[in-house]
């Protein structure tokens, strides 16, 4: 991809480079485990144009998401209750009613949608893994089974199947026609309607080093410079943005067709401006940082294990597959890795090919340490297994710095 994404200049700075690595979501099942995993470079550059992060390499989206896909958001309950926070926060503000539209692209099992269905709202879910998919039309939450795409929305406007809302939670980052895929949005609102996205925020990942949420579905890292630039050329306008927690830092933002910025947008363009996020200065260190990373968890790890501990990991993310490869921690150091999703359960982690098992297998085995691989969810990770911790255990994250949990206290 010798062009960006986003504006399509040819200014495109290197910033960090992971290797060649297999792709993160593709768990191996233990009938290939003599098979050769297919491995991809997983280079990060930035913009000098319009001021977007993005990797060099484009893995064909039928590959990535169709393919046997493993994530089911609803088995996060943090995020289904963030997901309910934030339509109750919509449903207040503005209701569709019964006669409106709420569309989300990426809409995984139905996890945010069935809230709006709960509450009379009709709803249309588009999301292109067949898994998560049927299990949303289970839930009562109608479904299309595809990708979202210009050509798509313009054949639901024809059907006169606009929406009042369009939810999009952590889809933009995922799309390799990021301009189809954002006039697809414009296509698809009403003149009144509104988008509400969320994304990974830039900043929280270069300040905190999340380098980890670097992988071949995550095509592009945003900053609310480089998102307002790419809504404005599709007539769309960026009217608020908040930092949220979720995800280790993530943005969520408001567009519709007028422009009528709030403070919160604009304070965050000022700081990006002061901290020169629209500059290559500002990610000149970052790869020397991640590399302290590596080598801080190799030596964390490698001195419990000098000195007869038992380690373990918990979650089978994507996260965790861009952590383990990028280190070159395997089986050597953990002995398995253990997931609440039953669709990872019985296989292996790419590349590095750690057994995956249920979250049972911490308390029959209780091995000294585990790390947690979904550093972001390490709160509702430790108060699911306070049982563990009770007897001893203790949790690592590797992010922002390698550490050992202190235990919890009620």
């Amino acid at each position: 991809m010798p062009h960006c994404r986003s504006c399509s200049s040819g200014k495109l700075v290197p910033v960090l480079d992971l290797g060649t690595t297999p792709l993160a979501d593709a768990l191996v099942p233990a009938d290939r485990l003599g098979a050769e995993e297919p491995r991809f470079p997983l280079e990060v550059v930035f913009c000098e144009d319009c001021s977007l992060v993005q990797i060099l390499e484009t893995v064909p989206p039928e590959q990535l998401f169709c393919e046997d896909y493993p994530y089911y958001s609803s088995f996060s309950d943090a995020l289904l209750r963030h997901s309910k926070a934030n339509v109750d926060e919509l449903l207040a503000a503005r209701d569709p009613g019964p006669d409106g539209l709420v569309v989300e692209l990426a809409s995984n099992d139905g996890y945010l949608l069935q809230y709006y269905a709960q509450a009379g709202v009709p709803v249309l879910g588009i999301d292109p893994a067949e898994g998560p998919a049927r299990a949303a039309v289970d839930k009562g939450v109608p479904t299309l089974n595809t990708f979202f795409t210009l050509e798509l929305a313009r054949r639901l406007a024809a059907e006169g199947r606009r929406a009042d809302v369009v939810h999009g939670n952590n889809v933009l980052a995922h799309v390799a026609d990021t301009n189809g895929f954002v006039e697809g949005i414009a296509t698809l609102l009403k003149d009144d309607g509104l988008a509400v996205i969320e994304a990974p925020y830039l900043r929280d990942l270069v300040e905190h080093c999340e380098f980890d949420t670097i992988y071949h579905e995550h095509l592009c890292y945003f900053s609310v410079t480089a998102l307002d630039k790419l809504f404005r050329r599709h007539g769309l306008f960026l009217n608020d943005v908040r930092r949220i927690p979720i995800h280790g830092g993530s943005l969520r933002m408001f567009v519709g067709r007028t422009e009528a910025p709030l403070d919160g947008v604009l304070t965050l363009l000022r700081e990006e401006r002061e901290l020169g996020m629209d500059r290559r200065d500002y990610y000149r260190d970052f790869a020397d940082r991640v590399r302290g990373v590596r080598e801080g968890l190799r030596r964390l790890l490698g001195e419990l294990k000098a000195g007869g501990a038992r380690i373990a990991a918990y979650g089978a993310a994507a996260k965790g597959a861009t952590m383990l490869n990028y280190t070159g921690i395997g089986t050597e150091t953990l002995d398995f890795v253990v997931d609440r999703n039953v669709h990872k359960q019985g296989k292996y982690m790419p590349g590095v090919r750690v057994p995956i098992d249920a979250p049972e297998r911490l308390l029959a085995e209780q091995p000294d340490y585990c790390l947690i691989l979904p550093w972001n969810f390490k709160d509702e990770i430790q108060e699911q297994q306070a049982e563990y911790v009770a007897r001893g255990g203790r949790f690592i994250v590797p992010i922002p710095t390698p550490r050992v949990l202190e235990p919890q206290t009620a």
